[in-house]
């Protein structure tokens, strides 16, 4: 009997033993390491289920993965879709509204590294992922950490939505257009779209040629005589920016002043056109339309 119960003992005890294996080799299987654009890495064994994003095109990414329900609260600009509009605004770079951020207990703050609050998040004990969104490559790698965050196994599903918008709208470019060099103003500081941004990048790709060259970056604040030396033959300019354009000293001798090639975009398109995310597609849309209707990369032309 004694023999008997010991036996029992030991192999409760085993069983215990590999129950307890099997729980902590399942935990481990799904905890998920996301390890952000500034090197922080954390460690999630479920989906955060309350998000502050602080960033528009983060802000649009998180819902088309299908979790704008897990918002609780947007920076001020985050106006897509129109569910995010109801949300607790916590303004923008120079005024972002901490304590709030704190009241709303998120599970994770999403930001860019141009925020200015991220260390004071961490230091009141809030967990933030730091992402970067300046190139075409810089969204797929946000989409993917996201979709890990989120635990959605195919967030790539998006870019090739994304990738194959833009390859029509590339179709859609007639020949005459394609190699129309182009000045894309982002502010009128003036700063401009480079060809390593994700604006220079859909440019590119739709067969237009930057007055940018690489090696000033992706949004490289110019002087304006830079512009006049350029000669571009179309503008590609916010509606927000443009008043004055046509009176800036010495732009009369650009092309694209002289011939009145200029493409004003709204304040809607403004905002799709500068959110590196899930709308990059319909960017490019509008971009091809611009150069369709007023690109031309005959310099004899008028």
């Amino acid at each position: 009997m004694k023999i008997n119960t010991t036996m029992t003992l030991i192999q409760q005890s085993l069983a215990w033993l590999a129950c307890g294996l099997l729980s902590a080799a399942a935990a481990a299987q799904s905890r998920v390491d996301i390890k952000d654009d500034l090197g922080q890495t954390t460690q999630w064994t479920k989906p955060p289920q309350r998000i502050v994003t602080l960033l528009p095109s983060l802000t649009e990414t998180i819902c088309e993965l299908g979790a704008c329900d897990k918002l609780v609260g947007v920076d001020r600009y985050s106006n897509f879709p129109a569910q995010v509009n109801r949300l607790p605004k916590l303004g923008g770079l120079d005024d972002t509204q901490v304590e709030t951020i704190v009241s709303l207990k998120p599970d994770v703050v999403l930001l860019a590294p141009s925020s200015r609050v991220s260390d004071r998040l961490r230091s009141l004990g809030l967990t933030v992922v730091t992402l970067e969104t300046r190139s075409y490559a810089d969204v797929q790698r946000v989409l993917n950490t996201l979709g890990q965050l989120l635990q959605i196994s195919d967030a790539q599903a998006i870019w090739r939505r994304i990738d194959a918008s833009v390859g029509a709208a590339a179709q859609s470019i007639p020949p005459q257009a394609r190699g129309t060099l182009v000045y894309y103003e982002i502010d009128r500081s003036p700063y401009a779209a480079g060809p390593s941004s994700f604006m220079g990048e859909t440019l590119t790709r739709l067969g237009g040629r930057n007055i940018i060259t690489p090696e000033m970056g992706p949004f490289p604040k110019i002087s304006p005589e830079y512009v006049v030396r350029a000669k571009p033959q179309l503008i590609m300019i916010g509606k927000r920016n443009v008043d004055g354009l046509y009176q800036r000293p010495g732009w009369d001798r650009i092309p694209a002043i002289a011939n009145k090639r200029v493409c004003v975009f709204d304040a809607e398109q403004s905002d799709v056109m500068a959110r590196p995310g899930p709308r990059m597609g319909e960017a490019a849309q509008i971009m091809a339309r611009c150069l369709r209707e007023l690109g031309n990369a005959s310099p004899n032309r008028p």
